[in-house]
């Protein structure tokens, strides 16, 4: 194929600015080869390179005892959990592929994330998700939602690793443009990773599993563009996953990595070899030649531009010990998996690129990657003028709840909140049997650490309505809700990752959001002490009606240090216990899904909240969680109390005697407010008469931590004041059949 003269235009085409393209004519000296322009390409897209954001994501806090690798520097980060082992995980995005092939997009997110994971020789535990969809009223998000669940859980299930937790939401902002983030969490002993390097000039370059194919081609660039009418026919830039072949995948890279011959090792995931080879390279300040001939190729007649943008999945670079690559090769061979001899480390700094004997492209590989030669910007800000007009509508306009327990009907049958059994009930949950807290009836996914009493806590959140309406507080509520949820399960929050999924950075509006929400992302983690590990930004989550809900989702890691004291679940455990509210007061309807979805309002500020409150709420809740004083904890998050009191009752088949009365009084507030408000830092728990007195003890000793008694655990219906009775079956249908019942109408 004869190939195209390389001009600005070609490199406008490319995704590429005008500016952008007399940078690579600068670091080359020359006009770029078409090979060489689609390399940098997509190295510099936002997918890649995070040119746009890199700026902002280093003011996150990044550092903490607890930390084996800072955040960006390996493929994951990676945690000390004690006895000397460590835990690796991440969460990153696959958005615009699933809005496009929704299955395949879906399915490819689960197998590229769990390849960061083992590339680092950590064996994956555990995956979880976190979705968001436009209103289920739509037949086209219909199709999504049934198209991306079908996709992870095909692929999860037959790569063997449990799907613990998740969380998913619906909002018509994600209409056309849905969120599909993949996190794995993984286990290694503690000083025997692998590390995303290329050391020593003449150690041998191996590239490892599937067959190199057409598929996934500028699938970086594609996602650092705009959902558009156009994007059905960039069908060709969704990768093609095979779960079987990265199970393969997975016993022999770790089974190789295990025999000391590798002396890095790097997933192929966006912009595939150009990749891997490039930011190996830049990391260890050496180069490679590559022999494309020598990569096995799926379809005949691939080009060099085709074979180094392709993003066909279940591939690895690997750099071995020069003398020990037939060690590692006999490793891929007993597993049924290709791995061939590509090429070799050099000390030019260059990844040279050969094909048919031609030298298709020699690039400085620190000019291709993040934190070299790859652009930096800082863009324009802007405050959106729809903060200052949310934030002043008059919620004393709304008029009172005449009948709360109408209205908790139909938050029990809101998506948000209701069962997400249909989802769930398609992932395998208990394969490798360390799940001991799965999807459903829980605050978060918990996974035993065989072999020792310890278990991992994991959870995903955030509430993209909070984040729109104030995007600093905002912020910091999903890392102080997820790390709430880790609590309220009996762990100690280590350390996030995060998923970072914005609209279009060249738009001020857009830009100013990002970058007041990573502003609260990070106050939330020094005060709280979670550091950032790393994660991932997604850009242009757009379509032509506009941007998504600002969603920066929040993996967090906690450890359980004895699951059999301290684990704790959320739904009542005993009649008679006293049912316990802790916690501040609970005030304003901003933001919250009975505004939502009972009065079809988004409007005001996001919900109250004091990050200093926080972290002494946290501490304080903790104590009395491992001090054994609380039989079940469950956080006020969607819906307020009123629904957290009744997936109490559904989650354990008992009713609950409530009144709200000592709460108003503490909280200062109306009963609507009191039942529906989604204000931070509150828990209810329940106990023994003689726990409370404890707990009330530990809150006089902290003086201001709310202990206000609500009633007790008793018959099978929940009572609420003289406005509620409603029975506990009637909650658990209405909270089971909402989804499947919407499912049930014809996918289109």
């Amino acid at each position: 194929m004869k190939e195209p003269v390389v001009t600005s235009q070609l490199a406008i085409e490319h995704g590429l600015t005008e500016e952008e393209f007399e940078k690579i004519k600068g670091y080359l000296g020359r006009v770029p080869t078409f090979t060489e322009l689609g390399v940098y390409s997509v190295m510099w897209s936002e997918h890649c390179s995070y040119k746009n954001s890199i700026k902002i994501l280093k003011t996150l806090p990044n550092t903490g005892p607890q930390l084996l690798v800072g955040a960006g520097e390996e493929n994951a980060g990676l945690v000390d959990i004690g006895d000397g082992m460590a835990c690796a995980f991440k969460i990153e995005s696959h958005n615009h592929p699933s809005a496009v092939e929704p299955y395949q997009g879906a399915a490819t997110g689960v197998g590229g994330i769990h390849r960061d994971i083992f590339t680092m020789g950590a064996r994956p535990v555990a995956s979880l998700n976190s979705l968001r969809f436009g209103s289920l009223e739509n037949p086209r998000v219909r199709f999504l939602l049934e198209g991306v669940v079908h996709g992870i859980s095909d692929y999860g299930n037959s790569f063997g690793v449990p799907t613990v937790a998740g969380d998913v939401f619906f909002d018509p902002s994600y209409e056309g443009n849905p969120l599909v983030n993949a996190m794995s969490v993984g286990l290694v002993e503690a000083g025997k990773t692998a590390s995303a390097a290329a050391p020593g000039p003449g150690n041998p370059v191996l590239i490892v599993g599937a067959s190199t194919g057409r598929d996934g081609i500028h699938g970086a660039t594609f996602a650092s563009e705009e959902i558009s009418e156009e994007s059905e026919s960039k069908r060709p830039s969704v990768q093609v996953g095979d779960p079987f072949m990265e199970k393969l995948l997975l016993e022999a890279t770790l089974e190789a990595i295990a025999t000391g011959a590798i002396a890095g090792i790097q997933d192929m995931g966006a912009a595939g070899i150009s990749c891997s080879s490039s930011e190996m390279s830049a990391k260890s300040k050496t180069g490679m030649r590559i022999n494309l001939d020598n990569a096995p190729q799926r379809e005949s007649g691939m080009t060099a531009y085709e074979m180094l943008l392709s993003e066909s999945q279940e591939r690895m670079l690997i750099v071995a010990h020069k003398g020990r690559e037939q060690e590692i090769q006999a490793v891929f061979d007993k597993w049924d998996v290709s791995c061939e001899i590509i090429g070799e480390v050099t000390d030019t700094g260059k990844v040279e690129y050969w094909m048919h004997g031609e030298l298709k492209a020699s690039i400085p590989a620190d000019s291709l990657v993040l934190g070299g030669g790859a652009p930096v910007y800082e863009r324009e800000v802007k405050k959106p003028a729809y903060i200052d007009q949310k934030h002043a509508f008059d919620l004393s306009r709304i008029p009172d709840e005449k009948s709360p327990e109408t209205a908790l009907r139909k938050l029990l049958k809101s998506p948000n909140i209701a069962s997400k059994r249909w989802i769930y009930e398609q992932y395998d949950h208990m394969v490798r049997t360390n799940t001991a807290v799965g999807p459903g009836a829980s605050n978060a996914g918990v996974i035993r650490i065989k072999g020792t009493n310890k278990a991992l806590v994991v959870k995903t959140d955030c509430n993209g309505r909070y984040v729109y309406l104030n995007p600093r507080k905002g912020g910091q509520i999903a890392v102080a809700e997820a790390a709430r949820n880790v609590v309220c399960s009996g762990a100690k929050p280590l350390a996030i990752t995060n998923c970072l999924n914005f609209g279009n950075p060249y738009k001020p509006e857009v830009y100013w959001v990002f970058k007041e929400a990573v502003g609260g992302m990070g106050d939330a983690c020094r005060l709280l002490q979670t550091p950032v590990t790393g994660g991932n930004v997604s850009f242009y989550n757009e379509n032509p009606k506009g941007a998504v809900f600002p969603t920066p989702t929040i993996g967090m890691l906690g450890l359980i240090d004895d699951i059999t004291t301290q684990l704790m679940t959320p739904g009542f455990k005993k009649s008679e216990n006293v049912v316990v509210y802790l916690g501040a007061p609970r005030k304003g309807l901003g933001g919250s899904e009975y505004l939502a979805t009972v009065q079809g309002l988004t409007e005001g500020d996001a919900p109250e909240f004091d990050l200093n409150y926080e972290a002494v709420f946290q501490t304080f809740l903790l104590d009395v969680i491992r001090s054994g004083l609380v039989a079940s904890a469950h956080d006020i998050s969607d819906g307020g109390l009123l629904s957290c009191l009744a997936e109490k009752c559904i989650f354990s088949g008992f009713g609950a005697t409530i009144s709200t009365e000592a709460l108003m009084e503490y909280s200062k507030t109306t009963k609507q407010e009191c039942l529906f408000s989604e204000a931070q830092s509150g828990v209810v728990v329940s106990c023994t008469a003689e726990q409370l007195d404890a707990i009330k003890a530990k809150t006089l000793a902290i003086g201001s931590i709310g202990c206000i008694l609500l009633g007790k655990v008793s018959g099978t219906r929940l009572e609420v004041d003289d406005d509620i009775k409603i029975e506990t079956s009637e909650m658990l249908s209405i909270y089971e059949n909402a989804i499947p019942d919407r499912m049930k109408q014809t996918v289109s």
